[in-house]
C-alpha cells in the first residue's frame, strides 16, 4: 500500500508532537479565583473544592505570591464577608475584604493584575444576586448597588472589575460611573453570558452564596440558549464591555466559539467550580489522571476561542506547562 499522506508522520515523537501544536496553553492566560474573608491567618479548605481555600487578606497577598512565582499574574477576588444585609451593602464597604485584599495586593506583589467580581450574592442574607422585592429581583435598584460596588473596587486600585449578576445595563452604568469618578483606565470584564448551570454547587459551599429561596432563573440564562447569548454579548459590548465572559466553560464551548467567531473580541472563560470539582472527585478515586485531564480540559476551553481562562487549576497547570 502506497500513501502520500500519512499523518501519523507528525505524531511519531513528543518533539514532533509538540513542533505542530495547534493549541498552546500558557500561563499569562489563567486567572487564579481566591475566596477572600475577614480575620487573620485563616486558611480554611472548601470541603467540596479540594485545593481551594477561604483566605484572609494575609493568606490571600501569600497565595499570589506563590502564584506569581509559578508564572501566573492574574487573579479574581471574591468577598466573604461577615456581615450580610438585605441590600448586599458590605459589598461597597472600603474595609471589605475584597477591597482590604485589593490594597494589600498592591502593595505586596507588584505587577499582578487584580480583578475583582462584582456581585450581591455573597453580600446579601437572602443569597440573590439583586434586591429582592417581594420574591422578585429587581433590575434597576440593583444595577445602583452594583455600580457602588464595582466604583468602591476601583477606588482601592483594582485593574478590572467584572459584574457577574446579569442585571440589564449594568455594564454601561459602570462605565459611566467610573469615568465619572476618575477611573476612566479601570477595565469592564463582562459575566455577558452566565448560564443559570448545574455546576456552581461548590462555589457556592466556598462562598456561602446559596440562595435561601427560589433559584436565579430570571436573569441569569437558559442553558438551551445559545444565540441569546450572542445578544447578551453585543449589548455588554456596546454599553463598554472591555472583555466578555461564558461562563461556564466546558459545557459551552460552543458558545465560547460562537462569541469569538461573531466578535473576534477579547473572550474569557470561566472553568468553574462544578467543573473543577468533578475532575478532583475523579482522580481522587483513581478514575482519571488529573493532570492529563486537567490540561485537556483547559486546552479545549482555549481552542474553542477562550483567550482568558479563569480556573483553579491556574497554578498546578502553570507549573505542569512550564
Amino acid at each position: 500500500m502506497t500513501l502520500t499522506h500519512r499523518l501519523r508522520r507528525l505524531r511519531r515523537t513528543e518533539t514532533m508532537r509538540a513542533l505542530v501544536r495547534e493549541t498552546r496553553l500558557s500561563p499569562d492566560m489563567f486567572m487564579l479565583p481566591l475566596f477572600v474573608c475577614e480575620g487573620e491567618g485563616v486558611r480554611r479548605e472548601v470541603p467540596s473544592m479540594p485545593g481551594v481555600f477561604n483566605l484572609s487578606v494575609d493568606q490571600a497577598v501569600k497565595e499570589i505570591e506563590r502564584a506569581k512565582a509559578d508564572g501566573v499574574n492574574s487573579v479574581i477576588l471574591f468577598g466573604l464577608p461577615e456581615r450580610k444585609d438585605a441590600v448586599g451593602s458590605s459589598a461597597y464597604d472600603p474595609q471589605a475584604p475584597v477591597q482590604s485584599a485589593i490594597r494589600a495586593i498592591k502593595r505586596a506583589v507588584p505587577g499582578v493584575l487584580v480583578a475583582t467580581d462584582v456581585c450581591l450574592c455573597e453580600y446579601t442574607d437572602h443569597g440573590h444576586c439583586g434586591i429582592v422585592v417581594g420574591e422578585e429581583i429587581v433590575n434597576d435598584p440593583t444595577v445602583d448597588q452594583i455600580v457602588r460596588a464595582a466604583v468602591s473596587h476601583a477606588a482601592a486600585g483594582a485593574d478590572i472589575v467584572a459584574p457577574s449578576d446579569m442585571m440589564d445595563g449594568r455594564v454601561g452604568a459602570i462605565r459611566q460611573a467610573l469615568d465619572k469618578g476618575g477611573h476612566e483606565n479601570t477595565v469592564i470584564m463582562a459575566y455577558a453570558a452566565k448560564y443559570c448551570s448545574a455546576f456552581y454547587g461548590p462555589f457556592r459551599d466556598a462562598a456561602g452564596s446559596a440562595p435561601q429561596f427560589g433559584d436565579r432563573r430570571s436573569h441569569q440564562m437558559d442553558p438551551s440558549n445559545a444565540a441569546e447569548a450572542l445578544r447578551e454579548v453585543e449589548q455588554d459590548i456596546a454599553e463598554g464591555a472591555d472583555i466578555v465572559m461564558v461562563k461556564p466553560a466546558v459545557t459551552y464551548l460552543d458558545v465560547i466559539r460562537r462569541v469569538k467567531d461573531a466578535f473576534q473580541y477579547p473572550t474569557a472563560a470561566y472553568h468553574v467550580s462544578g467543573e473543577y470539582a468533578m475532575l478532583k472527585a475523579a482522580a481522587r478515586n483513581g478514575w482519571i489522571d488529573e493532570r492529563r485531564a486537567m490540561l485537556e480540559t483547559l486546552t479545549s476551553i482555549h481552542r474553542a476561542g477562550a483567550d482568558i481562562i479563569l480556573t483553579y487549576y491556574a497554578r498546578d497547570a502553570a507549573r505542569a506547562i512550564a
